[in-house]
């Protein structure tokens, strides 16, 4: 008499369950920094709002060598869906600084109670003419996460 051995086919209950446990493993890693990504994905368009907002300032002052008030900067300050406000702060005389701040909207940050901010920091040089600009979280009210900024304004 021969026997036969029989193959397996298909998987057992128990490697189904490895895999599914695996799966949820790497699912629970993925999702909050999945999360972050997208938030700092968002955060391109008040960088975009600074970015412009900073040269508009940096050739004013480069052209008539004081930095400008709010009136003559005449930045955009309006609100979008992810923008709550830009502000725009100065201090003129000798070596005077400027600071443009984005307001970012509660709802956007996942966790956050509250309008949270960061801005662009200018120090003027004036034998040169120029900005030397910093980027960071904001210095007043509630500042966005190290987590949400972009990669250029996480000291």
């Amino acid at each position: 008499m021969k026997y036969q051995k029989k193959t397996q086919q298909g998987f057992t209950l128990i490697e189904l369950m490895i895999v599914i446990a695996i799966v949820g493993i790497l699912a629970a890693i993925a999702l909050p920094a999945y999360q972050d990504y997208t938030v700092r994905a968002r955060m391109s368009e008040p960088m975009a709002r600074l970015a412009e907002a900073k040269t508009t300032v940096s050739e004013y002052y480069s052209a008539t060598g004081s930095i400008p008030n709010a009136q003559q900067a005449a930045l955009n300050t309006a609100g979008t869906n992810i923008i709550q406000s830009i502000v725009y702060e100065f201090t003129s005389g000798t070596n005077g600084n400027a600071t443009i701040r984005a307001l970012i909207i509660a709802s956007v940050m996942p966790g956050v109670n509250s309008a949270a901010g960061f801005e662009l920091f200018g120090q003027a040089d004036d034998d040169t003419r120029t900005f030397t600009w910093t980027c960071r979280p904001a210095t007043s009210g509630d500042a966005v996460e190290n987590r949400f900024l972009p990669a250029n304004c996480r000291g």
